[in-house]
């Protein structure tokens, strides 16, 4: 099989271009920066034939330079890629394997959201997919679709004969890197693991049973609508009691919340010094 040659995600923006550059692949695997993936153990799982989405801040279960066919996903912002802005392109680039990395995927799912140049990703080839509003009539209006969902959904609606494998998609928290509020996540979970149950794609690790179906056998008398309503009023019934709960820590952390604002209005006083120091 021939494959596309490293760099040529150069100026793409098309999603036919996009649909050709992936079907060359036999399995697609995208790459949560979470901490249950073992990438030595995941590359060796597909065959060579694949190819390896990450998303943005790579070294986050990258530690040495990725050898299998990679794309990064670099995500737009308001004030462009946070890759960017925060100088960390020569960082997350440098961990991809030079002849096998297709280059960067510059999407962009908000009207506010900016797009970056190639120059701004230091010269790495830059293709661009504009997904303005492409989950804007299911996702929760109020949050906004994570990189790893939006691109999952979009290469299931291409029908890429690939296989497409999330890996590391389980939105838990970690004692490293934390869920950021501003994406449903539970949502997001629902739709993915649907789409595992329908097979239009795989979860690595599989989707565990769902205990709860058992309760239609256990219970044939009753409709499935009420059983749905029954599980729907004990989690309710959970969460506020969590909630109630959250909220006494809240105000058992004032104090130390105080603090730690305190210390961030510093802490520029504090890093100046110490360059100071440094060119001292």
């Amino acid at each position: 099989m021939d494959f596309p040659a490293s760099a040529t995600t150069a100026n793409l923006v098309a999603a036919e271009q996009w649909r050709a550059l992936f079907a060359d692949f036999s399995h697609i695997v995208l790459v949560a920066n979470s901490d249950q993936v073992d990438i030595e153990e995941l590359q060796a799982e597909y065959p060579s034939t694949t190819l390896f989405i990450f998303f943005n801040k790579v070294y986050k279960v990258l530690d040495k330079k990725f050898s299998g066919h990679s794309l990064l996903i670099s995500r737009a912002q308001p004030r462009g890629a946070n890759i960017v802005y925060r100088q960390e392109v020569a960082d997350v680039v440098k961990l991809f394997a030079p002849e096998k990395f297709l280059g960067i995927m510059n999407i962009r799912l908000g009207a506010g959201e900016r797009l970056n140049t190639t120059s701004d990703y230091l010269g790495t080839p830059t293709g661009h997919l504009d997904l303005t509003g492409y989950c804007a009539e299911f996702y929760p209006a109020n949050k906004t679709p994570t990189s790893g969902f939006a691109v999952a959904l979009w290469l299931i609606d291409q029908q890429i004969p690939a296989k497409t494998i999330l890996a590391g998609f389980s939105a838990k928290r970690s004692e490293k890197w934390r869920v950021v509020a501003v994406h449903d996540w539970t949502f997001e979970q629902v739709f993915l693991r649907l789409f595992a149950r329908v097979g239009k794609l795989s979860m690595r690790g599989g989707v565990s049973t769902n205990s709860y179906a058992s309760l239609a056998s256990r219970f044939p008398e009753l409709p499935a609508a009420e059983i749905s309503l029954t599980i729907a009023e004990v989690l309710s019934t959970r969460l506020s009691q969590t909630d109630a709960q959250v909220d006494k820590l809240v105000s058992l952390t004032n104090v130390l919340r105080s603090i730690d604002e305190l210390l961030r209005g510093l802490k520029p006083k504090f890093l100046k010094r110490t360059k100071l120091q440094k060119e001292e």
